[in-house]
């Protein structure tokens, strides 16, 4: 038999948290009381708060809100979106497309953002071993592709070629940051050394993507890696419910992937034993 808690403390402690402390009348979240956040904190810096238990300045809360803002949309041939736009042709409510879009972010798909981070802190720990700068980053990319494969994580994009827009504007949002004391803009170097090597071994240019972007401002306010994920999905998130909410309105059912008389092409098969 299971054994029952034998005390209201032992209930109590079924869940532990410091994040909120919630009672009839009471809603403290880090200690600060509800009341005492609404208005006079930004969306930005209740993220942060909420993953890491206090308030950033508003300079760090604002280069966290650019990397919020480049990624929230990337149209409806983004699997994410195509995903949400076709469940919202299939009678479910808009929460349901929002999580059959979010199931769709992984480690191909809109979960670039870890890996990279994963990278670029990887290469931070090799350059303060002792290798200069262009040394960590070859050692750093020979691991990662030697265990991994050949694509690195946050560069290279299939429409953006050879510049992915949302990246350079925010890499001058990090440049900023560090001239004024909010960032070191190490992984800006290393965002850009990355990518500076990429385009030398392959002898052409190569866009660093919204994940690498990204993913420089998330470790340059010391995220770690798996928040560069969960990040990257409430920004996307803001994208699917304005496509789901779209759809919705101009209606259709049942929308598949393509158009009803374009039909996916039938192979021929060996079967086995045959």
């Amino acid at each position: 038999m299971i054994d029952k808690p034998d005390s209201q403390e032992e209930l109590q402690s079924w869940w532990r948290t410091s994040i909120i402390d919630m009672k009839p009348g009471k809603i403290a979240l880090h200690g600060h009381p509800i009341q005492s956040l609404i208005g006079n904190v930004s969306f930005p810096q209740m993220i942060w708060m909420m993953l890491r238990g206090f308030l950033p300045s508003a300079e760090k809360a604002a280069l966290l809100e650019a990397a919020l803002v480049a990624g929230v949309d990337h149209g409806p041939q983004a699997p994410s979106i195509a995903a949400a736009r076709m469940a919202s042709t299939c009678g479910v409510g808009i929460n349901n497309a929002l999580a059959s879009a979010v199931n769709m972010l992984g480690d191909v798909h809109g979960g670039a953002g870890e890996s990279c981070a994963q990278l670029y802190y990887k290469i931070a720990r090799l350059k303060s071993e002792g290798n200069k700068l262009n040394e960590a980053i070859n050692i750093g990319l020979d691991i990662w592709q030697t265990e991994y494969g050949k694509y690195i994580p946050g560069f290279g994009h299939r429409f953006h070629k050879p510049v992915d827009p949302r990246a350079p504007r925010l890499m001058v949002l990090v440049r900023d940051a560090a001239l004024e004391g909010t960032v070191t803009g190490q992984y800006a170097d290393i965002g850009e050394g990355i990518q500076a090597e990429i385009h030398r071994r392959k002898g052409s240019p190569i866009a660093m993507n919204i994940d690498g972007a990204t993913a420089v401002i998330f470790c340059e306010l010391g995220f770690e890696p798996q928040l560069s994920r969960g990040l990257f999905c409430l920004s996307r998130s803001v994208g699917i419910l304005a496509h789901s909410w779209e759809q919705m309105n101009q209606g259709g059912r049942n929308k598949g992937p393509m158009p009803p008389e374009y039909l996916p092409k039938y192979e021929v098969k060996n079967k086995i034993g045959q």
